[in-house]
């Protein structure tokens, strides 16, 4: 069964004078990469708060909807509402009745949209709603002008701040798969600020809501939930590409263990015998990853699962080539990916924002099935990487700022309650 497409939308409305004039702003956000995947803003005239409110609502549901082309489909996609408006998620949820005149219509406009299942609503605090409170206030700025708002103007992502651009960072040395490949660009990035807005709105990550009763996270939670599903992330054992640092995907060659690679998983395998926790063993289908896991699964006494979705980056035109071979041979498009998550490498490949999507549900089903046990997963930079990311609530430039070596462990433990726990990154003693 296809996995639905999962949105957040935060809309808001204002009127200066209420009535008076009056704009909305909806965007919709990735909640698995933070990534804003659709702003509108539109100057409405004289309204109310509330009218002005219920139009940044619908606006939302529609952006929504026009990204997902089976959006009305029963299970084709799922919506998280939030909003600062008490009175248009109160109503919406159907806990409030709908008395004034003028919201009727609204509330059934944005019930038409999109099926009643798929949506869900929440209320947010002002000051967890800036993005879409700034694109409402440019909407009405733009019509105090005379004018309507326009996209290539808007500065709303901004007050998340995130470096936006590679301008005046220094170049990387190598894939940033490879251990410390992103090392320079990543001390560059951690103190870069944006500046003015460049026409194509940074990522934003989706707003923590404000609920009293919300789970602490991490290790604060941990003693009371149960066991959790504990990942074991390998990287697989060296290739002859991995010293070379070459990109080396799921859409180039499907190289095997180098000597180095095979004593590596060797190596592994003996420590994770003598620890005596992983109770089942899960890899990638790329052959680097089975090889590595055989040894493992071998020595522990165990079968491989094979899952799909723990392949790498399919890199495109760039498998299998250095990163300076890919900056001379296609600067742009590796300046453009370097920028964005959503930009994929030539030729067809992957960008980071698809893999993140693909992991995120791979995670899901394998907490699911793997519930308060030891699993090892044996699979790729990327992957880990993005586990390791998602689990932190860090931006999507965060995979530029690690390094993870071949045949590297890392954990992360997952909670009934959706707590999650980074437990070891990139560790090596096993190989010393």
């Amino acid at each position: 069964m296809t996995q639905p497409r999962q949105f957040v939308i935060e809309a808001d409305g204002g009127s200066r004078g209420n009535p008076g004039p009056a704009g909305y702003g909806a965007v919709v956000i990735d909640p698995v990469t933070g990534e804003t995947l659709a702003e509108a803003a539109e100057y409405i005239g004289v309204a109310t708060n509330n009218v002005a409110e219920y139009k940044g609502l619908i606006a939302g549901l529609k952006a929504a909807k026009a990204l997902v082309p089976d959006a009305s489909a029963d299970g084709a996609l799922q919506v998280r509402v939030r909003m600062d408006s008490k009175l248009v998620v109160e109503q919406m949820s159907g806990r409030w009745k709908i008395k004034h005149p003028d919201m009727k219509p609204l509330a059934a406009e944005a019930a038409r949209i999109l099926p009643a299942a798929a949506v869900t609503y929440e209320w947010i605090p002002r000051e967890k709603n800036k993005h879409a409170d700034r694109l409402a206030n440019e909407a009405m700025d733009a019509g105090k002008r005379g004018k309507q708002w326009e996209p290539s103007s808007s500065t709303a992502a901004l007050d998340i701040p995130r470096p936006s651009t590679t301008a005046g960072l220094p170049p990387v040395s190598g894939p940033p798969g490879d251990a410390a490949a992103g090392a320079a660009r990543a001390r560059a990035a951690l103190s870069s600020r944006p500046g003015a807005a460049t026409g194509t709105a940074p990522a934003v990550a989706p707003t923590p809501t404000a609920s009293p009763t919300a789970p602490q996270v991490g290790w604060a939670a941990a003693p009371d939930l149960g066991a959790p599903a504990t990942f074991v992330l390998l990287r697989h054992g060296e290739t002859a590409l991995t010293p070379e640092k070459r990109f080396s995907g799921s859409g180039g060659s499907d190289p095997e263990l180098s000597a180095t690679g095979r004593h590596q998983a060797e190596r592994i395998a003996q420590s994770l015998a003598a620890r005596g926790t992983i109770e089942e063993v899960v890899s990638s289908p790329l052959r680097r990853c089975r090889e590595t896991a055989a040894v493992v699964a071998a020595r522990l006494g165990l079968e491989v699962r094979i899952e799909d979705g723990l392949r790498e980056t399919d890199f495109g035109a760039w498998e299998g080539l250095t990163f300076a071979e890919v900056r001379e041979r296609y600067g742009p498009d590796l300046d453009a990916w370097l920028a964005s998550a959503k930009a994929a490498p030539t030729g067809g490949g992957e960008s980071f924002a698809e893999v993140a999507r693909r992991v995120a549900a791979t995670r899901d089903r394998l907490t699911a099935r793997y519930a308060g046990r030891t699993v090892l997963l044996v699979t790729h930079v990327t992957p880990i990487k993005t586990l390791v990311r998602l689990a932190l609530g860090a931006p999507p430039e965060a995979m530029f700022r690690m390094e993870l070596s071949a045949a590297s462990v890392s954990a992360v433990a997952y909670y009934s309650d959706g707590n999650v726990s980074l437990r070891l990154l990139n560790d090596t003693s096993h190989l010393r």
